[in-house]
This record gives structure tokens, sequence and C-alpha cells, in this order.
């Protein structure tokens, strides 16, 4: 993770060699060769995907200088909201490290606690996703969706044994797919409740400013420029759904004609396909 955008731009070294400095532990080296168990750990990803999204955004800047002026607004999936904050100026990069420091070890806290998870449900809607939630749901237990991706790909989270119920149900119902994802436990649900107050503390001791564009939530879908609406629309993100589509359909609203994919992986082009097909998307990062 990172040798790509480190051979196009190596003034993003700099990036990970300031997180470092907070981190105390060498992130690139962790990035660049891992190993895979430890880096896959949220307490160490969300920082790895936090940095490396700033410094593919930098080197974005740096190659078309003019891309900033012309941004209608942003928005990031899950971790990924606090990249967009940052892209907006709303959090300085050192916080943000700071921030999603925090937010990872909560999070990995409040998965420890109990066995849970994530799974992708390809091919089904949305209410029938529900429906397979409700059916296979344990007694005393969690199941909920929990990313509304984009028609057809629906992310569901909670209690283990519930997640492992819904898997034949989900079959039995015509899914295409049911995917296990590599996540420490349970997020988006009311699992994470034990990491909302170390969140709202961190948050608190962050100083945020007003937005240069709007900077859509996860929560609700909706443009926000306001520090006071950050604060509190993040420290729901983590028990309540992620509202990507609804996020994605409301950018192409406003008149975006290009979106770019900022950081690893390629979510935002994939749900752009099943979203709106002919929509331009470049992809910088890896």
């Amino acid at each position: 993770m990172g040798a790509g955008l480190l051979a196009r731009y190596p003034e993003a070294k700099s990036y990970f060699d300031r997180a470092s400095v907070f981190l105390d532990y060498d992130l690139l080296e962790l990035c660049l060769n891992g190993p895979d168990e430890l880096l896959n750990a949220t307490v160490h990803s969300q920082p790895a995907l936090f940095v490396h999204s700033v410094a593919s955004l930098a080197s974005l800047a740096h190659r078309q200088p003019e891309w900033m002026q012309s941004v209608v607004g942003a928005a990031g999936l899950s971790l990924g909201e606090y990249s967009a904050l940052a892209a907006a100026g709303v959090l300085e990069f050192e916080d943000g490290v700071r921030l999603v420091q925090q937010r990872g070890a909560a999070m990995q806290a409040a998965a420890d606690s109990q066995p849970s998870g994530m799974a992708s449900v390809l091919g089904l809607s949305i209410e029938d996703v529900q429906a397979v939630c409700e059916a296979a749901c344990l007694p005393g237990e969690i199941l909920q969706v929990a990313n509304l991706l984009c028609p057809g790909n629906t992310a569901i989270s909670g209690h283990r044994a519930s997640l492992e119920a819904a898997e034949a149900i989900a079959i039995q119902k015509g899914a295409m797919r049911f995917i296990r994802l590599a996540v420490a436990g349970a997020f988006h649900t009311a699992i994470m409740n034990p990491a909302v107050d170390r969140l709202k503390t961190a948050m608190a001791a962050v100083p945020m400013k007003r937005a240069s564009f709007p900077v859509y939530s996860n929560v609700d879908a909706a443009p926000h420029v306001e520090p006071k609406d950050f604060s509190s629309l993040l420290a729901q993100q983590v028990v309540t759904p992620v509202r990507w589509e609804a996020s994605l359909r409301g950018l192409i609203a406003e008149g975006v004609e290009q979106f770019y994919e900022i950081g690893a992986g390629r979510v935002l082009a994939g749900t752009l396909k099943r979203i709106e097909r002919k929509m331009a998307c470049e992809c910088v990062g890896d």
C-alpha cells in the first residue's frame, strides 16, 4: 500500500513521516511491507488510509493546481469522510491523524468486546436485505444494514452468529454473492456505542474550520459546511448506516460532471457504475 503513489509522487513520503511522529511507529514501513495482519488491524488501517488519501490528494493538486477551484463538493465512505474533511480544510493534517488514530483504537476496542463482523450482500434490493437481517438476527443480537452503497450492493453488520445465519438466507432469497468483509467488527451499528464517547472526547480537543466546499455526511447524505455539524455527525457516524448512494446522487444533482477517487481502492468507481454508468471517475492513488 502506497508504493504506486510514492513512485509517481515521491513527496508523499513527507505525509507518512509527519504522521509517524504522532503514531510512534513507522507508518510507511507498515504500509509498504506489512505484515498484513498488523496493517489490517483497525487501529493501524484507519491512520494508514487517512494519510494515504491526503497524500494522494496532494499528488493531484501538484499535477493539476487548478483542480481545487472547481470542486462542487466531497464525500467519503466511513473513514473516508475524515479525508474529505481534510480536503475541505475542516481538519488540519496532524489533527486528522490524531482523530483517526483515536477512532481506530475506540472501534477496535468495541469490536474486541464481542464477536461481530460485516458482509456485503450482492444482487438483492435493500428491502430484501432488510428482510434477511430480520430473519437471521438471533434473540438479543444485532444485525442490520450498515452501508447503502449502490443498487444491488448493500453491506450488513452485526453479531457473528447472526451474520453467519444470514448467508444461507440471503442466497436462498437470490443473492448473487455474500462476501465476508475483512474488518474487526460490526461497524455502523450499536455494537460500536462504546466508541462514541471516546470519539466525542477526541473531537472536543480538535479545532475544526468552516468547510471551503460542502462535505456530504454519511449520516444524512446532506451537504454541510459548519464545524458544529461535523462534530455531531462524526460521532453519530460510527453507529448509523452509511448513506453512500444517496450522497453520490446528491453530488450528481448539484451538477458534478467529474468524480475523483482519492486514495486506495476503487469503491467510488465501482458504485458509480451502478448509479450513473456514464459518469467520469478518475482514480488517484495506488
